[in-house]
C-alpha cells in the first residue's frame, strides 16, 4: 500500500509533517501478533532538498520514503479554485494527480482544506449518488467507544436528503473502518421529541427514522455527544464544526490547568489525525492546520485504515444499490 502525505501542508510544516512520517513509518513497520503483513511506503510531495536534508538530519537512508518533487506550495490563505488550477507543480496537485492514475492508495494533508476538497471532487469526483460529499471526526464515548460525527464543516447549509445522506456515510464509516456491525445513527438536535428543532431537523427526522438502511436510534442533545447513545452523530457542518472547536477549546484549558483524567486526555485532536472525506472516489484524509507530529502521524494510519477497508467501493456499492431500489 502506498500512502501519499503533502510535505508542505500545516502550519508547522515542514518539520511537523516529515517528523510524523518518521513516526508513522516506524509504526507501519513494528508488526504486532496477529497483523497482516503488508508492505507499506509513505510517499512524499514537496520540496525535495529539504526532504534530502531532513533524512540526513535524522542519518536515514535515502530510500526510506518514495519522493515527488514539488516546486510550488498552495498557501493557507490561498482561494482554493484558483490555486488548485494555477499551481500545477504544487505538492498537493501533484499528490491528487498520483490518486487519480492509482500510484497511490490514499492521500492525506494538513494544508489548505479548500484546496484539498477542490482536488477530491474535481480530480478523483465524487460517488454517484452522492449529493456532497463530508467530513468526519470521532469523539470519545465515556464507556471508553468512539462516536463518528458528521459533517464537521465542509456543508454549512444542507436540506434534508443531504443531511439523510450523511447518516448513511456515517454508518458505512463506523461499519467498515471502526467494526461497528450495527451503528445506532442519532440526530443532533435542541430536543428528544420528534417535533423538536428547526425545519431541517424536523423534516429530516421521519426520513432517518422511516429509513432501511440505517438503525435511527432518534434525537440527541448536545449533553448526548458523550453517553453512548449513538455511534453516529449527524448533523449540519456549522453545527458540526462549532461543536468540535468547542471541544478543542475545553481540551485547551482543561491541558492549561493540568487537569488529568483519562477522557478528557481523549479529546486531545491529535489522537484522531484528521479527517476523512466521504462520498469521494479515494481515500483522502484532511488534518488540522495547526497538526503536530503525532497528529501527522496518526492522520497517515487513518488513511491507511480508510485504504485497506477499501471504504470508498463500499460506499459507493452501498449508493449503486439505493438508486436502483429508487428506479
Amino acid at each position: 500500500m502506498r500512502i501519499g502525505l503533502d510535505v508542505m501542508g500545516g502550519d508547522f510544516a515542514p518539520e511537523a509533517t516529515l517528523s510524523g512520517a518518521l513516526l508513522a513509518h516506524h509504526a507501519l513497520h513494528t508488526s504486532r501478533p496477529g497483523d497482516e503483513k503488508t508492505d507499506h511506503r509513505i510517499v512524499l510531495f514537496g520540496e525535495e532538498s529539504i526532504i534530502r536534508q531532513f533524512l540526513k538530519k535524522k542519518k536515514l537512508p535515502a530510500g526510506t520514503f518514495d519522493i515527488v518533487t514539488s516546486t510550488e506550495v498552495i498557501g493557507m490563505g490561498d482561494h482554493p479554485i484558483k490555486a488548485f488550477t494555477k499551481k500545477t507543480a504544487s505538492s498537493i496537485v501533484l499528490g491528487f494527480k498520483a490518486l487519480k492514475h492509482k500510484e497511490i492508495d490514499a492521500f492525506c494533508s494538513a494544508g489548505n482544506s479548500g484546496a484539498m476538497l477542490v482536488g477530491s471532487i474535481y480530480s478523483v469526483n465524487t460517488i454517484q449518488g452522492v449529493i456532497r460529499p463530508c467530513t468526519t471526526t470521532l469523539l470519545p464515548q465515556e464507556n471508553g467507544g468512539i462516536s463518528v460525527l458528521l459533517d464537521i464543516g465542509t456543508n454549512p447549509d444542507v436540506k434534508p436528503d443531504v443531511l439523510y445522506q450523511f447518516a448513511i456515510l456515517g454508518s458505512l464509516y463506523a461499519r467498515h473502518v471502526y467494526k461497528i456491525k450495527n451503528p445506532g445513527v442519532g440526530l443532533l438536535n435542541i430536543g428528544h421529541e420528534e417535533e423538536k428543532g428547526n425545519l431541517l431537523c424536523q423534516t429530516v427526522y421521519p426520513m432517518l427514522k422511516g429509513a432501511e438502511n440505517i438503525r435511527f436510534v432518534g434525537n440527541l442533545e448536545s449533553r448526548d455527544l458523550f453517553k453512548n447513545k449513538a455511534d453516529v452523530i449527524v448533523c449540519d457542518g456549522f453545527t458540526g464544526n462549532v461543536v468540535i472547536k468547542l471541544i478543542e477549546a475545553m481540551y485547551r484549558i482543561t491541558a492549561k490547568r493540568q487537569l488529568h483524567d483519562p477522557f478528557l486526555q481523549r479529546l486531545n485532536y491529535e489522537l484522531y489525525g484528521g479527517s476523512p472525506i466521504l462520498g469521494i472516489n479515494a481515500s483522502v484524509v484532511l488534518g488540522h492546520g495547526i497538526s503536530s507530529a503525532t497528529a501527522v502521524k496518526n492522520m497517515i494510519l487513518l488513511a491507511r485504515d480508510t485504504a485497506k477497508a477499501r471504504l470508498h467501493q463500499k460506499i459507493k456499492q452501498s449508493f449503486r444499490q439505493i438508486t436502483a431500489i429508487g428506479a
